[in-house]
């Protein structure tokens, strides 16, 4: 059975580079805005919020500036003036009308800020109110999982980050083919996605550069799959969260092929196959591979960017679970494209 979600899915390789030739030429217009601004806050809601954390990590990791997610429900709940004149805010939102961070960012740009749109609709609210937009190129996106539009947000942060570095990335050129090379060969992924059915629990675990993977994977299996799946951080595992693991859990570890998180993702294997686990890798590098009971290939790409190859690989997996289960991975039981809170759209 084909689904809209596995055809947006491989659309990706060309989205990200429809978005990467739009968006690296704005890297002079980043690098001013952000001049004199010290501080980088993030705001977004679902999919984006994840693409949210790896921007914070990459702004920090790469461009060596201090960064924070943003609460909404600062500006939108309780209305709270903050000094913000040192900060450059970036509002992500892929549909760009989700009514609470429109105003949030509108909050942000009264409290001081200079602001920076990321939504995949350049004529949307959110663009029209930013000092700065960066409009993603995934085109329309009609399953409701995000996939190709929270992936070119990525590629986005990417360039945010190296604008702000002074430089951009060192590989940034080959993200599209690292994930038509994983789009091609699936390997480990049909493996991958039995290891999935034969357990009835799943949690998800990455660090640093790629918590941002497991959160979003996470979130991709509770929606698609219907199943309550934790995405954390490895070292929040460790601190309880570990207890539950048992013979009923899958645990998928998401990790990059090198870079200083790597060792101990590997180390955390063995621990969680001795209470019973049977773990997926996904990613990493041959030593990882060895000591997981399933591996599934990540990108060639170098830590920094590993992210945007990492949850291609994630999204092949979770959309296959959802159809050995029966499930429709395009209509996610009672969801909508876009969803619906308190303040408006939320996506």
């Amino acid at each position: 059975m084909s689904t809209v979600m596995l055809a947006e899915i491989l659309e990706q390789p060309e989205a990200l580079r429809r978005t990467l030739r739009r968006l690296e030429p704005l890297g002079d217009d980043l690098a001013r805005l952000g001049t004199g601004r010290p501080q980088v806050l993030f705001a977004a809601r679902g999919s984006s919020d994840n693409a949210a954390t790896y921007g914070r990590y990459l702004t920090e990791v790469v461009a060596g500036r201090a960064a924070a997610l943003v609460a909404p429900s600062v500006a939108t709940a309780y209305r709270s003036p903050v000094r913000l004149e040192h900060a450059l805010v970036v509002v992500l939102s892929q549909s760009g009308e989700t009514a609470e961070l429109v105003e949030t960012l509108t909050w942000a740009r009264g409290c001081g800020a200079a602001t920076v749109a990321v939504t995949n609709v350049g004529d949307s609210s959110l663009a029209r109110h930013a000092d700065l937009v960066l409009v993603t190129e995934a085109g329309p996106e009609h399953a409701v999982p995000a996939t190709k539009t929270f992936t070119t947000q990525l590629a986005a942060m990417a360039v945010l980050a190296g604008a702000l570095a002074g430089a951009p990335l060192a590989g940034l050129e080959q993200v599209p083919g690292a994930v038509s090379d994983l789009l091609e060969h699936r390997t480990g992924v049909d493996a991958a996605i039995e290891g999935l059915l034969a357990r009835p629990r799943t949690i998800v675990t990455g660090r640093g550069l790629g918590h941002a993977v497991a959160a979003e994977l996470a979130l991709k299996l509770e929606e698609t799959c219907l199943r309550v799946v934790p995405g954390l951080s490895y070292a929040d595992l460790r601190h309880g969260p570990i207890a539950v693991v048992d013979d009923q859990t899958t645990a998928v570890v998401v990790a990059p092929r090198d870079g200083p998180v790597l060792d101990g993702l590997t180390r955390l294997v063995p621990d969680l196959q001795a209470r019973g686990a049977a773990v997926v890798a996904i990613g990493g590098d041959a030593a990882l591979a060895g000591r997981a009971d399933v591996a599934v290939a990540g990108p060639d790409l170098p830590e920094v960017l590993a992210p945007i190859g990492l949850v291609v690989a994630g999204q092949l997996v979770v959309e296959g679970l959802a159809r050995r289960l029966g499930l429709d991975p395009d209509s996610p039981r009672g969801l909508r494209k876009v969803t619906q809170t308190e303040l408006g759209v939320r996506r």
